[in-house]
């Protein structure tokens, strides 16, 4: 290999490496958050042992052979095919490796599996979109997007459901992944330490703006999500009369936001993330931009532009610049 071969494959080596190193990476299964994550965790380290020792030791035999055995002209080595003491170790130690590994991995399998039984637990139906989620808090009737809102110590029981095509749910600081799927209802759950919040993604392919398909789990306080919860079943806030979010509530039933959003007590559309309390949510458009102004007029803009692939269209012409603020001065007051 020419030597600018030897420095372009440890420049790629060195590449792949650093890829590895982050200051800030909350979407990470290696800071367990909880102690479902925490049971993934302490299987991830002995499986990640083994794998290492047995890595080690398999280059070093190689790398041995290659030194040892190479062809000097010599005679050529003892050959060992058919010896049976040989053949049975070979065998017998991958068997017992892979068996130390597979007992604990199962044990952790079928205690993730198993259903929350605590008598307080919060049961959530998650519903995967192109290109976000719905959360549906069954017992309250209370409809959020994007952002999964909890008391931070309670078990949490999220039952999985697609109404389009497969996706993957995955909060790695509380649980591993798990598969969304058309037809089927799949269950997890979830419980955090204390209050907090929480980087998820989907890790399915799922179409054009997968990658754009985040979630958020903000973890309160009982007393907090008691008073989240409440707010969040009332109907939304009525603007005063000759103000510009007046005129917002016109241009959101006027211009067809109402067939897709639904606002408790203004519509029903059932398309489009519920609105109702838009304004209580950090995050919007599939947890990819903050909810302020600035991100909600280049959204209203051109939504397209600023989500390439989702399911946004605003009928007929563009919204004008005066219909966007006072469409975003209606949604402000949704809280």
């Amino acid at each position: 290999m020419s030597r600018a071969g030897r420095f372009g494959l440890l420049g790629a080596a060195m590449s792949v490496a650093l890829a590895g190193c982050a200051r800030i990476a909350p979407q990470t299964s290696l800071e367990p958050q909880g102690p479902i994550a925490r049971q993934i965790d302490s299987l991830i380290d002995p499986v990640f042992v083994v794998a290492g020792v047995v890595f080690v030791l398999v280059q070093g035999l190689v790398v041995v052979a290659m030194f040892k055995f190479r062809d000097r002209g010599q005679a050529e080595p003892e050959q060992i095919h058919g010896s049976t003491k040989l053949e049975i170790a070979w065998t017998l130690v991958p068997a017992l490796i892979l068996l130390a590994i597979a007992v604990p991995t199962i044990k952790t399998i079928f205690d993730m599996a198993r259903p929350a039984e605590a008598a307080d637990v919060l049961k959530v139906k998650v519903i995967g979109h192109q290109f976000w989620w719905e959360y549906q808090y069954e017992e309250s009737g209370v409809k959020s997007a994007n952002e999964l809102v909890f008391p931070a110590g309670r078990p949490v029981e999220l039952t999985l459901e697609s109404v389009d095509v497969i996706h993957s749910y995955w909060i790695p600081a509380l649980n591993g992944k798990t598969d969304v799927i058309p037809g089927r209802v799949n269950r997890m759950t979830v419980i955090a330490d204390e209050p907090a919040e929480f980087q998820g993604q989907c890790t399915e392919f799922c179409g054009t703006s997968h990658a754009n398909m985040r979630n958020t789990a903000r973890a309160l306080s009982e007393d907090d999500f008691a008073e989240w919860l409440s707010n969040q079943q009332e109907d939304a806030n009525t603007p005063a009369p000759d103000t510009g979010a007046a005129k917002g509530l016109e241009v959101f039933n006027g211009r067809g936001c109402a067939g897709c959003h639904a606002i408790a007590g203004v519509a029903e559309g059932n398309i489009g993330p519920n609105l109702t309390k838009f304004a209580t949510r950090g995050t919007f458009a599939g947890s990819i931009f903050e909810n302020n102004r600035s991100n909600l007029k280049a959204w209203l803009s051109d939504p397209q532009k600023a989500k390439p692939g989702n399911q946004m269209i605003i009928p007929g012409a563009p919204l004008s610049n005066e219909e966007i603020d006072q469409l975003i001065a209606y949604l402000e007051t949704l809280n």
